[in-house]
């Protein structure tokens, strides 16, 4: 039983860093000084990974999910190193803070 609780544990740690991953590009996404380029690398990845249009097609085995792999961290990837340091910064303390200031849930480790 022990080993399910560090699992449980570790799972809601990971949710919880993708959940400020998400809210992190998303305030970047509307930063007025986020450059142009770095809001449509970020809104291609959302879309491509929402998409059910992929480059190879999914029933191609290994290689049909590999793409999903490679090109959305790469779009991010992209992005990233276009955004200000600073302005990521801002970003990702809002997300820190609000969840600072929330009631503690499940939904935080």
């Amino acid at each position: 039983m022990l080993s399910l609780e560090k699992a449980r544990e570790r799972l809601l740690r990971i949710k919880w860093a993708f959940e400020v991953q998400l809210s992190t590009y998303r305030a970047a996404i509307r930063h007025p000084r986020t450059p142009r380029l770095a809001r449509w690398l970020l809104l291609a990845a959302i879309a491509y990974a929402a998409s059910p249009i992929d480059l190879i097609p999914d029933f191609i085995p290994i290689l049909g999910h590999l793409d999903d792999l490679i090109v959305i961290p790469a779009l991010v990837v992209l992005a990233t190193r276009l955004i200000p340091t600073d302005v990521l910064f801002e970003c990702r303390n809002l997300k820190l803070q609000s969840a600072a200031s929330a009631p503690l849930s499940d939904s935080r480790p």
